[in-house]
């Protein structure tokens, strides 16, 4: 009993699937990913698959009969580019190099621009002064005596200790 039940189910899983498939009255095709593809690569010159997959009765030719032209077609029939081409250098870096400093103009405008609008004045308790007398509190109060700020002052001598 158990058997024809689950033989139902694998039945009626093959037939939903293959109705899905078959969508629309047309077999949908999807590309085959464990197949090699065809790349031009500096690192791996020699692709797993030709740049043309099907080839005419020309370019089925003898490589003794044909001339320093179609040789060249032929090349073209297997790789796109040639080593050379490939490692022929581009004006990419142009582009990079203007989007880069474009960027950085455009965050060096919104830093002026939140320096002048946004922020208010500098507080008092960052002048010298301010931080000087800070600093003698904390000391007269004995902040951290054990391995904090008044551990590093030297009390005799009034002074950071070495």
């Amino acid at each position: 009993m158990l058997a024809t039940r689950v033989f139902s189910l694998i039945g009626k899983r093959a037939i939903s699937t293959s109705v899905c498939v078959r969508a629309h009255g047309s077999v949908v095709k999807s590309e085959d990913f464990a197949l090699p593809s065809y790349v031009d690569r500096r690192d791996y010159p020699l692709p797993d698959v030709a740049h043309v997959k099907s080839l005419s009765a020309s370019q089925k030719a003898p490589w003794s009969s044909l001339s320093i032209e179609e040789k060249v077609e032929l090349y073209r029939i297997k790789f796109n580019e040639s080593f050379a081409e490939m490692n022929r250098g581009t004006n990419e870096w142009k582009t990079v190099v203007g989007a880069a400093m474009f960027f950085i103009g455009f965050t060096a405008l919104l830093l002026i621009w939140e320096k002048h609008y946004v922020y208010g004045p500098v507080p008092h308790t960052f002048d010298e002064e301010w931080v000087a007398k800070q600093t003698k509190r904390m000391l007269d109060m004995k902040v951290s005596p054990i391995q904090g700020f008044s551990a590093k002052w030297d009390y005799d001598k009034n002074e950071w200790k070495k």
